[in-house]
């Protein structure tokens, strides 16, 4: 059997997707509150642990149970091209889970269980018997939830020692997991054609695709309403109306994608999405204002 190229190997891994989930871990280390000082290789770790191993996991493992769909939506993946010959995409699968475990168990109970519960959502989400992703709610609820609030949570607990992360913490770090819900759904607007011909029952294919853009942008929306309210109720209001300005924009943009969802759903993951993001760590330095506050 012939071996697979280090490029296509790279583009399985989908380097693009990384992002959001070392942010988030990022966040969380802000949020804590923690010096850094001693620090910076659990934080460096972790961040790499987030984005180049769990999360380019879960892109292999997506991409061989996905290989049908690809075919249709997105044919010159590695996979489908014949790039990726043979089983080589799921022995790579296989293989990165338990090098992502491996360096998890350097940063302590935390991170090895938190990297262990995203590997398993990660394999929940795309493979048989769970296959998460067939329907929208619960796949991108999946997503959400280990892309932002166990990178969040498992960057506060690192730092504070393996200690659990102050409540309002994790009460971010919910409601950016839900938020992320709606990003999740404007990815699927790529892929309707395959994922209708193929049984996958995501936002758009279920509710159409002009519903699905409007549910994705108040699960947007919402959460960030309740995190403003709650940024001026614990004192911070320059972050709170940070953020508030920060949506302003998203509203704005989101009219624009309304308007042509099938169109513009790429456009609004590629400019509106920043602004989401740039949220979130405008509101995990409220939280470290906070706890320097409390020192």
């Amino acid at each position: 059997m012939s071996l697979p190229q280090l490029s296509a190997v790279t583009e399985l891994f989908k380097p693009i997707t990384w992002f959001p989930p070392m942010w988030a871990f990022a966040c969380g280390v802000v949020a804590s509150g923690v010096p850094m000082q001693g620090k910076w290789v659990l934080a460096i770790v972790g961040v790499a642990l987030a984005g180049p191993f769990v999360c380019a996991t879960s892109q292999a493992v997506n991409d061989w149970f996905d290989r049908h769909v690809d075919a249709i939506n997105e044919p010159q993946r590695p996979i489908p091209s014949g790039r990726m010959p043979g089983r080589w995409g799921l022995y790579i699968a296989i293989v990165w889970t338990l090098v992502s475990l491996a360096v998890a168990s350097v940063l302590g109970p935390w991170g090895f269980g938190a990297a262990l519960l995203g590997l398993v959502l990660a394999w929940a989400y795309s493979a048989p018997p769970f296959r998460l992703k067939e329907n929208g709610w619960w796949g991108n609820a999946a997503c959400g939830i280990s892309y932002e609030g166990i990178a969040w949570t498992t960057g506060a607990a690192v730092m504070a020692g393996g200690q659990m992360p102050d409540g309002r913490s994790l009460w971010l770090a919910l409601l950016y997991s839900i938020g992320t819900h709606g990003i999740m759904t404007l990815n699927d607007f790529k892929a309707v054609q395959g994922d209708r011909a193929m049984g996958v029952r995501s936002l758009p294919v279920q509710l159409g695709e002009q519903r699905a853009a409007g549910v994705a942008c108040w699960f947007m929306a919402l959460p960030q309403i309740v995190v403003i309210l709650w940024l001026f109720a614990w004192g911070q209001p320059g972050q709170g109306l940070a953020v508030a300005v920060l949506l302003g924009i998203q509203l704005l943009m989101m009219d624009h994608f309304l308007a042509r969802v099938s169109q513009r759903a790429l456009w609004y993951s590629g400019f509106g999405v920043p602004f989401f993001v740039a949220g979130m760590m405008v509101s995990a330095f409220a939280l470290r204002g906070l706890a320097g506050a409390a020192v």
